[in-house]
């Protein structure tokens, strides 16, 4: 009786295990119901724009070079000070350059024999002249000589100055003095007192004593791709956003674009540049980098929806509308401006229309 409990007990058992088996299984094997999300429609501005990277520089930045040749005897000024036109920026202690001053020596000498021998025969003439020997015609020749030789002596002494030390001691004029030819601030001393300095001639530029900037004036100075260059136009608006200064956008107006592109990463670019308006209160270092929002196109209070929340076929848009709870259908929609994150919705759907989430896009 006992044995026959146990059996009957193990083939109930095997069968509840058989059929719990074949229930579970069956259960795995059955697709769960997709449930999808779905969004809505509304109104809100759609905004077209290039961003220009650029930096925020002077509108004009004069370089300060040496007239002369030589070692920076002395710095009168360091970058941030604001200095006026005229003002003293260096003093150039002058390395006379052999040849010329040889030069300059041999003329002094050869001036001043001129000079000597013009005046024996001035004093000659003048004599005879007062005795009524000769007439005043030639008297005036010898006196004329004579004040030529005087003139080119003086100035083969001066030249010899402005070759050896820079400057004319009868009129003062230091060319070894280096002033300001703008006011404005400096922006850079890129010479150090002791460096040694070239001037400017016909094959170099010269060494630069100094940077000076008017810094009241300032502008946005960027690139604009070749496909965004035709949207644009002089005097448009536009937002500048500086990486040095958070949370502050600055009002500018486009005054340039350049006529001409560079090749610039494979791709054609155009130089642009727009005046800033900035607060007195804001300090704006030459240099800054900033990013240029340019408005293209615009619409203001319009309605639309998510752009991921269509998909597209050749030419044709559409969406999945909800008609009845999980029950969407294809609908054609005819789009306008996108910002490339929302889009302007001209026909098709209405503002009260649900509209299924695709998690993944199909590929058309």
């Amino acid at each position: 009786m006992i044995k026959k409990i146990i059996t009957y007990t193990l083939i109930a058992g095997m069968a509840f295990l058989f059929v719990w088996t074949f229930w579970f299984l069956y259960q795995n094997s059955q697709k769960k119901p997709v449930i999808f999300q779905t969004d809505s429609l509304f109104y809100s501005d759609v905004v077209q724009k290039s961003v220009s990277a650029g930096a925020i520089v002077p509108r004009k930045e004069v370089a300060i070079k040496s007239q002369v040749s030589g070692i920076v005897d002395q710095l009168y000024v360091e970058a941030g000070k604001y200095v006026e036109k005229g003002e003293l920026i260096a003093r150039i202690r002058i390395v006379p350059n052999m040849v010329n001053l040889n030069n300059a020596e041999t003329n002094v000498t050869k001036a001043q024999l001129q000079l000597e021998q013009a005046e024996t025969e001035y004093n000659r003439y003048k004599k005879l002249y007062e005795e009524q020997l000769i007439p005043q015609a030639e008297f005036n020749r010898y006196q004329l000589d004579y004040n030529q030789a005087k003139e080119t002596l003086r100035a083969a002494v001066n030249n010899y100055d402005i070759v050896k030390e820079g400057a004319t001691k009868q009129a003062g004029n230091a060319t070894n003095l280096v002033r300001a030819t703008v006011s404005g601030m400096v922006l850079d001393v890129p010479v150090e007192e002791g460096g040694f300095v070239i001037e400017g001639n016909t094959f170099n530029e010269g060494t630069t004593i100094a940077f000076i900037a008017n810094m009241n004036d300032m502008i946005f100075l960027g690139k604009v791709d070749e496909s965004e260059v035709g949207k644009i136009y002089k005097g448009m608006d536009i937002d500048l956003h500086i990486g040095a200064i958070d949370n502050k956008t600055f009002p500018a107006k486009l005054e340039f674009i350049s006529p001409k592109g560079i090749t610039e990463d494979g791709a054609i670019k155009f130089e642009i540049k727009a005046a800033v308006h900035i607060d007195k209160k804001e300090y704006i270092r030459s240099g800054y980098s900033a990013n240029a929002d340019l408005v293209l196109q615009r619409r203001d209070s319009v309605l639309v929806i998510k752009e991921s929340l269509l998909q597209f076929k050749g030419d044709s848009v559409f969406a999945e509308v909800e008609t009845k709870p999980q029950e969407f259908k294809k609908q054609l929609v005819k789009t306008g401006l996108s910002d490339g994150i929302k889009v302007e919705v001209l026909s098709g759907l209405k503002p009260t229309d649900k509209i299924k989430v695709v998690v993944e896009k199909p590929k058309m």
